[in-house]
């Protein structure tokens, strides 16, 4: 089968000819339909894993079919349409896992990272890990749902996003996008940060009522002019110091909430935090439980990314433009 490597740290993307894997015990083997091709996968490629394995296949926003499953498997059927998202495994025993929030757990694996992922064209993933695909849903533009989708919805839902609540999201990338559509959808009033003022068709087309360009105005100053302050902020923006800039716009007893950062560390005031029951924080992915909320969710409001599809072929060139920054929108890997 065809598939793209990822040999080592600050080493380019190797397209290779491997042998289709065989599912264990437990297992599951998927033909691969499509894989986005996520901001993380070139944090991996720039070594800024240090628990990776290598070499690895790259990619955890995976939608495919099941086509032979191990021993011992007796769901997903052969034939189900299922996604596998940024958790590959977790240890199944720990109080985290037990209680359903395998993300949390000390011992979890990551796709594309510690165990192969889905620049490939079959993957092995552990049957209790992969999520069916609700009917009717386009595997190819839902496949960075698993990813983007589940991050955006979670963090949003861990931090009390509800109808008539001012949530404010930083940034219109992947995750951002997602992030708007899904806190209009709950009946959020929505306001979003951005860079320029070019962003603000976007944000309003994506449902905000309000866009703040940093460019032209503090965006704190700005939010907190917004009926007293944001009750919510989404950081969807690869960057803590753009976090840290609009804490200040957060309303009293508000939550910042971080899906996006930098490798810069988060420094915040104290007393107006105190003073105003602020909190802060933070949202890796989410569980498998997590997953089927989101696509549930997605499916009822039609909410899906724009997606440019690529080849195989593609994915070390489109890497090296994400590097570059000069890629706009979600690409998809998809398998004929």
């Amino acid at each position: 089968m065809r598939a793209a490597v990822a040999t080592g740290a600050n080493a380019p993307l190797s397209l290779s000819d491997l042998e289709v894997p065989r599912p264990g015990a437990g297992e599951v083997l998927v033909k691969i339909t499509a894989c986005g091709v996520c901001f993380s996968d070139l944090n991996l490629l720039l070594g800024h894993y240090p628990f990776a394995r290598f070499p690895v296949v790259p990619g955890h926003e995976i939608t495919g079919i099941v086509t032979a499953v191990g021993e011992g498997v007796t769901w997903p059927e052969v034939g189900t349409p299922v996604g596998a998202q940024f958790l590959y495994d977790s240890c199944g025993h720990c109080d985290y896992c037990v209680r359903g929030e395998q993300i949390l757990c000390p011992n979890k694996r990551i796709t594309g990272v510690v165990a192969d992922g889905g620049y490939a064209e079959y993957a092995v993933f552990k049957a209790g890990y992969v999520t069916p695909l609700p009917a009717g849903l386009d595997p190819v533009a839902a496949a960075p749902l698993m990813c983007a989708g589940i991050t955006a919805f979670n963090g949003l839902r861990k931090a009390g996003a509800k109808a008539g609540a001012r949530v404010a999201v930083v940034g219109t990338g992947g995750i951002g996008a997602l992030a708007i559509r899904y806190a209009a959808a709950m009946g959020a009033r929505v306001a979003v940060v951005g860079r320029s003022a070019r962003g603000e068709e976007q944000a309003t087309a994506l449902g905000a009522e309000l866009y703040i360009s940093t460019s032209e105005s503090d965006p704190a100053v700005a939010l907190k002019a917004w009926d007293g302050g944001a009750n919510l902020i989404l950081n969807a923006s690869p960057s803590t110091d753009a976090a840290t800039a609009v804490l200040g716009g957060l309303a009293p007893d508000g939550t910042l909430m971080l899906c996006g950062y930098g490798s810069e560390p988060l420094v915040l005031p104290t007393q107006p935090m105190i003073l105003n029951r602020l909190r802060v924080a933070a949202n890796p992915s989410g569980s498998p439980h997590d997953l089927r909320d989101a696509l549930a969710f997605s499916t009822t409001h039609g909410i899906l990314p724009d997606v440019t599809p690529i080849t195989l072929d593609e994915a070390p060139t489109t890497l090296e433009a994400m590097a570059a920054g000069t890629v706009h929108g979600r690409r998809v890997i998809t398998f004929a």
